[in-house]
Order: C-alpha cells, then structure tokens, then sequence
C-alpha cells in the first residue's frame, strides 16, 4: 500500500459514487483512503432524494485530525454542496502544502442540483485557483465560464479560462459530447494533449467522475508523473465500466474492484 489520500466529498448511499466510489478507487489502486464527509445523501441508480448537510464545523475536526495524525500525500475534494462548507474546506486546507484534485460536483449524473449557485465563486475563488489538477465535465466546464462547449476547440477555450483562475491542470471530460469517441482534453503547464477512445453505450456510469478524480489523485499521491497518473487513471475508470455488474434501474455503478484478484 502506497500513496495515502484525503477526500473531502459527500457520501452516496448507493454506493456508486461519492464518498464510497473514492474509497473503492483509491484502495482498489494500492493507496490508502482517508475522508472527511461533507454532506449524506438518501441516492440511488435513479437519482438522489435528500441531502442532509454535514455541519461546517465538524468537516474542518474531519480533516485537521486526519492530517495531524495519518497525513496525506494528496487531496481530493467532491460534492461541496454550499458556501459555508466550501469556506471550511478552503479555510482548513489554507496551510496545507500537498497538492489538490478538485472535481467540481456540481450536477449528478441524472441531472440534480449538487451545489448552490452562490457557492460557484466561492469555489473559483478558493478552490479551483490552487487546484494542481481540476476534473470538470463538459456541463461544469460550461457552469464554470460561461461558455457553451460543443466541440474540441470549445473545450480548448474553456480549460484555458479554468487555468486562468489558478488551477495547474485541467482535465475537461468530454463525455457529455456527441460522438464515436471519448476526448478529454488535458490542458497544464507543459502543453495540451487529448486522450481519447471508444465511446462506451451503457447506461452503467454513475460515479465515473468521482472515480476518475480520485484515481488521478491515488497517483499523485504515490509519486507518479501527472501524466501518467492521469492516463492511468483513465484507463482503470474504462474498465470499470467495461465491467459494470449492472446493477439498479437507472445509471448503475462501475465495477471498482476489477483490479482485484479472485483466486477462488
């Protein structure tokens, strides 16, 4: 076990994504899951029917005593759902000097709100201007600058606006495109790529996400190169939905444990 991970984020019942989905991800890749809960949400394959806010105060104790006794190589932040919760993260990882993934939960896969719209600036302005790396989808992206995104060059425009605010590298998810193919668009400090691949026609993508972001963390925190965290963790993220267990009526879960050995 190598590479430990805090994660901020909130708790998915269904287990598909959130909360469960990083912990899954992170362990699943041989790092070591730590978390502090920012909200509970009553969620299924079909959408999520309640959130209950976790208070401001008890998520800062979460994450000051995970760091002074575990530590963490890396930082990965999720649902976020207000202002206040967002001022306590900021606030407690403001002396912090271990790099960020922040993916920026804001709409869940069957469309409900994740976050308030006054919590946006907030989370330009103090999270995402220190991310190391920001994992947005095309919907976010386009929440998050104002941009409407529908092909490759608007996808271009929009993570130099995110680099703009202050994150490192940006990692825009081209899911939500039409297409064949899959492209993100990886946009850092070292140049531009894209990785793409074949789009995959299943229903069975809930949490893919929260699991991409906490898989590129688990590799930073275990000291490979941006890159090849990020390429890694693509490819674990496609599988696991080439090997979904297809559970539930609606956008089912990933198989997070496909690196997992069944000797029998």
């Amino acid at each position: 076990m190598k590479g430990r991970v805090l994660i901020v984020a909130g708790s998915d019942s269904g287990g598909g994504a959130g909360i469960q989905a990083d912990v899954k991800t992170v362990t699943a890749l041989n790092g070591y899951a730590a978390t502090a809960i920012t909200a509970l949400t009553a969620q299924n394959t079909l959408g999520v029917h309640g959130v209950l806010g976790i208070d401001p105060a008890f998520i800062r104790r979460q994450i000051e005593v995970v760091l002074e006794d575990i530590g963490a190589d890396c930082i990965k932040t999720g649902m976020l759902h207000s202002s206040p919760v967002i001022a306590a993260v900021v606030e407690s990882l403001a002396d912090v000097k271990v790099p960020l993934v922040v993916d920026p939960v804001m709409i869940a896969k069957g469309g409900a709100s994740l976050l308030d719209p006054d919590a946006i600036q907030l989370m330009k302005s103090g999270l995402i201007a220190r991310a190391t790396v920001l994992t947005p989808n095309v919907p976010e992206a386009e929440a998050l600058t104002g941009r409407r995104i529908e092909t490759l060059d608007d996808m271009r425009r929009a993570a130099s606006d995110l680099r703009a605010m202050g994150a490192g590298t940006v990692v825009l998810k081209g899911g939500h495109m039409r297409g064949a193919l899959v492209q993100d668009l990886i946009d850092g400090e070292a140049g531009s790529f894209v990785l793409e691949s074949p789009r995959i026609e299943t229903a069975h993508t809930h949490g893919t996400g929260c699991t991409l972001a906490s898989a590129i963390a688990t590799g930073i925190a275990q000291g490979l190169a941006l890159r090849a965290a990020i390429e890694r963790a693509r490819a674990y993220v496609i599988k696991a939905i080439e090997t979904a267990p297809g559970f539930g009526r609606g956008h089912g879960p990933l198989n997070h444990a496909h690196t997992v050995r069944d000797d029998g």
